[in-house]
């Protein structure tokens, strides 16, 4: 049977997932290892239960980013913060020092013309700080970079589908 595989892009730049594509002839061999469940490259609407891995990419930039991201630890036997905005909340985290309400007044009030207000629908509201996926849910595995080179993605599949979380310091010697 086949490993159940999901991919998440929470808020960041889908360099990650780009990563993954760049993964060349290894996807061939990884697609005989894996059934892929959930991702943003096929259209599958609800995140499924019993996901044997997950890969999310991003931060956490919203209640609802925190509340998804809370579901699929729920549903996933193995998650993994890919890529450096998901570790380290990165560019998306580069908001952190301003006070958003000042910010919002600025772009939305201040410099506009008629009609400025800060908008309030179909926007969901920010959380005060981005936030790293381990600062809301356990996390299982980090693959660092920016984004992670493939070869350090397809080890660290390899190496969980073998059961096997793999070492942070084996993942980056791929790094450039």
């Amino acid at each position: 049977m086949k490993a159940r595989l999901a991919t998440v892009w929470l808020q960041g730049c889908s360099g990650c997932h780009m990563s993954l594509l760049d993964l060349d002839a290894r996807i061939i061999e990884i697609a005989q290892l894996v059934d892929v469940v959930y991702s943003p490259l096929v259209d599958i609407k609800e995140f499924p239960e019993d996901v044997d891995v997950t890969f999310v990419e991003g931060a956490v930039n919203t209640a609802e980013d925190a509340a998804r991201l809370k579901r699929i630890r729920e549903c996933t036997h193995v998650l993994v913060a890919l890529g450096d905005c998901a570790i380290t909340g990165n560019v998306p985290s580069m908001r952190n020092p301003f006070d958003l309400q000042q910010v919002f007044r600025r772009a939305y009030i201040e410099n506009v013309a008629q009609p400025s207000q800060i908008p309030n629908e179909f926007i969901p509201p920010l959380l005060p700080r981005v936030l790293p996926l381990h600062a809301v849910v356990h996390v299982d595995a980090f693959v660092p970079g920016c984004p992670p080179p493939p070869e350090a993605i397809a080890l660290a599949l390899t190496e969980i589908l073998a059961a096997r979380i793999p070492d942070v310091h084996q993942v980056t010697r791929f790094g450039k």
